[in-house]
């Protein structure tokens, strides 16, 4: 789904963010966890029962993985970078397409950057050109 966000918004959604994507970066841990297990697996005399039970266990921690990254981003966010924690909220800064930027950590989002940009050219968050709401504007929030 496709919303705006204002600071505002980003930073009362922020608390559920963060659990869904310690979440994220939990199930990623364990997906690398069972890769290191299942070459141990290959790297050793291996009975191909041992592999196969290995390798479906692999498959199923990846397909949640991806499940729980589509739930995240259903919100309206985008991740970055799971191995980075970033995560990127779609805003408006008067009448231009921004990210409001947030990285694991963080006790709330307060950077913004341009929509070509990166978190390497972030910007402290201001009032000036962000709205407090958006009103008028169509609340798609309901429809999560």
């Amino acid at each position: 789904m496709f919303t705006i966000f204002t600071p505002f918004d980003a930073n009362n959604l922020l608390p559920d963010i963060k659990r869904r994507f310690n979440s994220v970066i939990s199930q990623r841990n364990s997906i690398v966890d069972l890769q290191g297990e299942l070459q141990r697996i290959t790297d050793s005399h291996f009975s191909l029962k041992r592999f196969i039970i290995k390798k479906q266990e692999l498959n199923i921690a990846v397909s949640n993985l991806y499940r729980s990254i589509e739930k995240l981003e259903d919100l309206g966010v985008v991740i970055k970078s799971v191995e980075d924690g970033l995560l990127d909220f779609p805003s408006m800064r008067f009448d231009e397409e921004v990210w409001l930027c947030w990285r694991a950590g963080e006790t709330e989002v307060k950077f913004w950057h341009g929509k070509d940009e990166g978190f390497m050219q972030r910007k402290p968050l201001v009032n000036e050109g962000f709205p407090k709401s958006l009103e008028g504007k169509p609340d798609l929030s309901d429809l999560r």
